[in-house]
Formats: structure tokens, C-alpha cells, sequence
């Protein structure tokens, strides 16, 4: 596969039927409450529903079903601080290949412990980018696994565009569609699914100021690599691929940022006026709303939720 190979609309509808068997159709809610509050009417597309927990699901198994069976055999390899290892754990017990995946110490233990329900096998090492690679490399060296990035991969980025397809197909009129920006799969996938369903739909980028990779790239023009990405949303502390940055250069309109403190208020919101729980990454979007980075006031948007897998000893609010 060329590295800088890009999906295009086709290759979501591909993996719409690829993963239909395993994956949930998640489903689209309301909050009477939040749209009041907002002064946007809000569709919330929840990934949280999703299997093990997370959007990250529906790439890592199109990625795994994508594979030819001689290289399935072989097994899939990761590295992942969480929802991604475990998406593409519980994807290759689906298909019934082995699942190796690399997890910084310091993951989550919810996280940590669904990778292992999953019947994956775990390796740790240090929580810096470095020590992940080499790490994963070495066990791709001795299992023949194939590695699927977590983001950067083009059958991912495919699978991560099914959630908006599927939005945009049950509320076909938004106005906006808005989305939190790690490594930007997620981002790229839904930029590439909107812009063919709704030409004039407005996508727009989240980021916490924190860990704000994707808007400084957009404003520089190319990406840039901050010193330190230490936010409460932890999913989204990566950075973006070159194969990210380019879709997301090309089909998005705006990132938007917001604070720490945004983030969390954001996050229990959610909780207590939908009832559902959500990750810190997922409120980001919200949060923007919110606080009214972006000018969508009257306007019908959709966000997807991205995940719940919290640990529910250390709620952001409690620290």
C-alpha cells in the first residue's frame, strides 16, 4: 500500500459492508437541554455505544477483514494506550487471528483490562513515542504481524468515515458536522464522507489548547509537533500523520480549540443532562459549542461521541 494512499468515498461504503456484521449502527440521540443551552440544535452521533467502547472499532475491523488470509494468519500488531488496542483486539478474536499490542505503562486499567479480555497479548513499555515504535517493532520482527496504525492507515481512516456516513444518512440536513482531532482518522473519515454526502456542509476540527497539533499545522500550512500535549483528553494526545494532515488540509474548514477546564464542564454535562458516559476526548466538540468558538448559533450539528471506556476512579472532576 503506498503510504500516502488516500481514501476516497467508495472505500467508506466498501467498509460500511465490510464491518456490518461485527459493528454496532450506534445511534444518533438528542438533549432538549444542551441544544437550549447552546442555542444549536445538537445530534450526537454515540460511538459510545460502539463495540469495546469506541469509534476506533470500526477501523481497526475493517482493517482486520481487509487483510488476505495468508497475512491474517499471522496475526495484527499495535500500538495503542487504549481504545484502538482494544478495538483491534476484539476484531482479531472476531476473525480469530492473534492480536499483539504494545500499551505505555501508565494506560488506563480499563483499558488494560479489556485489551486482555479480548484475549490479546500485551507488551508494555515506557509512555513516550519512541519506546512505543521500537517496541512494536520488535514484536512485529518476531511474530510476522501485520501493524495497523492507529490513525494512519488507509483502511482505518475508511472505517473511522462509516460513523458519519451513517449520521449523515438518518439526519441528512446538518449544517455542520464536528468531530475531536487526535491523529486525525477520525477527522479524515468523516471529512471525506460529509464532503461527498453534503457538499456544503461545514466540517469543523476539534482540539484541546493543550494538545493543539492539527490547528497550529492548519495555521502554519504544514504540521507541527508541540513540545507537550498533557491534557485530560487523553485520546487525543497524538499527532497528526502527513497522510491525516492532507485530507484534513484539503476537506476541513476550521479547528477549533478549547481549555482544560472547557473540556471537563463539557464532559459532565454530557453525563448529567444525556445520562450517558463519555470520555474527556469526546466532550471536546461540545465544549466548543459551548463556549462559542464557532459561529453555528440556530444551526443543525452533528457530533460524534467518540468513546466511553472511562476509568471511573479518576473522574476529571474529582482531581
Amino acid at each position: 500500500m503506498d503510504t500516502l494512499s488516500i481514501p476516497n468515498f467508495s472505500d467508506i461504503i466498501d467498509a460500511a459492508a465490510r464491518i456490518k456484521p461485527y459493528a454496532n449502527r450506534t445511534p444518533v440521540l438528542t438533549s432538549r437541554s444542551l441544544s437550549s443551552m447552546t442555542g444549536v440544535e445538537l445530534f450526537f452521533k454515540c460511538e459510545n455505544f460502539q463495540r469495546a467502547g469506541a469509534f476506533k472499532f470500526r477501523g481497526a475491523c475493517n482493517a482486520v477483514f481487509s487483510l488476505p488470509q495468508e497475512e491474517a494468519e499471522k496475526g495484527v500488531a499495535t500500538h495503542s494506550s487504549g481504545n484502538h488496542g482494544q478495538s483491534l483486539a476484539l476484531a482479531a478474536k472476531l476473525r480469530g487471528i492473534p492480536a499483539h499490542i504494545v500499551m505505555p505503562e501508565n494506560s488506563p486499567k480499563v483499558k488494560v483490562a479489556a485489551v486482555k479480555g479480548y484475549g490479546a497479548e500485551i507488551t508494555f513499555c515506557e509512555p513516550n513515542q519512541k519506546a512505543r515504535e521500537q517496541t512494536l517493532d520488535k514484536v512485529v520482527k518476531q511474530t510476522g504481524a501485520s501493524f495497523i496504525h492507529p490513525y494512519d492507515h488507509e483502511f482505518v481512516i475508511a472505517g473511522q468515515g462509516t460513523a458519519a456516513l451513517e449520521l449523515l444518512e438518518e439526519i441528512p440536513d446538518l449544517d455542520v458536522i464536528l468531530t475531536p482531532v487526535g491523529g486525525g482518522g477520525l477527522m479524515s473519515g468523516t471529512s471525506i464522507a460529509a464532503r461527498h454526502l453534503k457538499p456544503g456542509i461545514s466540517v469543523i476540527g476539534t482540539e484541546p489548547e493543550k494538545a493543539n497539533d492539527a490547528w497550529l499545522s492548519l495555521q502554519k500550512g504544514e504540521r507541527q509537533f508541540p513540545d507537550t500535549t498533557q491534557t485530560v483528553a487523553d485520546g487525543l494526545r497524538t499527532t497528526l500523520s502527513e497522510r491525516t494532515f492532507r485530507i484534513i488540509s484539503e476537506h476541513v474548514d476550521s479547528i477549533a480549540t478549547v481549555s482544560e477546564e472547557s473540556i471537563i464542564r463539557a464532559m459532565r454535562l454530557i453525563w448529567e443532562r444525556m445520562n450517558i458516559i463519555i470520555e474527556p476526548s469526546c466532550a471536546v466538540p461540545f465544549a466548543a459549542v459551548h463556549d462559542k468558538k464557532i459561529d453555528i448559533n440556530g444551526k443543525k450539528a452533528g457530533i460524534i461521541l467518540t468513546g466511553g471506556n472511562v476509568d471511573l476512579d479518576r473522574l476529571p472532576w474529582q482531581q
